[in-house]
């Protein structure tokens, strides 16, 4: 697909731009409204179509829970191995600027058929949760007050170290926003043992001496925007000695790992990070 299209949906996905405007652009783009609407689909995806597990599966113990943070009730999408006897590491699975989505959901049943208690957390609960209309899940964003936004964030890692199957390690993975808060959150709980970002903002050279966890970076190579804070963070990482893994994936475009979204999914460089991301959960949190 056309790199300037892909643009535009990131601009739209991320300023955010209103949708009367995004359509607008692409029809230019697309050279008519007919050749737009064919389009659409491709760049918004399908939940459905893409999900790599279902909620009947009987492997899988799942649960709407709730849990207490200092500014809010926070929401919260458990999903535990069944038939797990021992005690096991949990991971944090921190969604993209559109909410708790069925993508996220799925998501989080893929880390705990891996072996992992998983825990995929709503950061709009203190907007009464993840609306169905992703316009809307958009505009709480830019509302959220970064502090409390982090406290929320880190009583899932509080929720999830107090349950009786985990073995008290734990680990964080995150989604474009919700890549930024792995990185924010591994600067504000020193308690994380494994940080996994996904195409996510970088936190500033100045906190990077308050990461205490063991970082996974991974980075689509033509995701302009987020790569332009690598090298000052790397360095960064270099100074403080903090233990760190980068992956750059060339050709891969941000979002590569939601295969809800088929214009930017990569299901080769999806399945590499994937299995590199599993592989350091299963060391850091067993």
């Amino acid at each position: 697909m056309n790199q300037d299209i892909i643009n535009l949906f990131d601009e739209y996905t991320h300023k955010p731009l209103k949708r009367e405007v995004f359509i607008s652009k692409l029809v230019k783009l697309a050279g008519g409204t007919a050749a737009a609407m064919a389009i659409l689909p491709v760049l918004e995806g399908n939940y459905s179509a893409a999900a790599q597990t279902t909620e009947e599966d009987e492997d899988l113990k799942i649960e709407e829970v709730s849990f207490p943070s200092k500014n809010c009730k926070m929401k919260g999408y458990l999903v535990i191995p069944a038939k797990s006897k021992g005690k096991l590491g949990a991971v944090l699975v921190i969604h993209e600027n559109r909410g708790l989505t069925p993508h996220i959901k799925d998501v989080t049943r893929r880390i705990a058929k891996a072996g992992f208690i998983a825990l995929g957390i709503d950061a709009l609960s203190p907007y009464g949760g993840t609306p169905a209309n992703e316009d809307e899940a958009r505009a709480f964003f830019p509302k959220l007050d970064a502090k409390q936004n982090l406290e929320n964030l880190q009583s899932g890692l509080e929720y999830l170290r107090g349950l009786k199957k985990s073995n008290g390690k734990t680990g964080t993975v995150g989604f474009c926003w919700g890549g930024g808060m792995v990185n924010s959150l591994a600067t504000f709980d020193p308690k994380i043992n494994a940080s996994v970002a996904y195409y996510g903002r970088q936190v500033e050279a100045a906190d990077v001496p308050k990461i205490k966890s063991k970082l996974m970076l991974h980075y689509a190579g033509l995701d302009e925007r987020i790569n332009a804070g690598i090298p000052a963070y790397e360095e960064a990482l270099k100074a403080k000695k903090v233990d760190y893994q980068v992956f750059v994936y060339e050709g891969a475009q941000h979002a590569f790992n939601n295969d809800s979204s088929p214009a930017r999914y990569n299901p080769e460089v999806a399945k590499l990070a994937w299995g590199r991301t599993m592989k350091f959960f299963q060391k850091e949190l067993s």
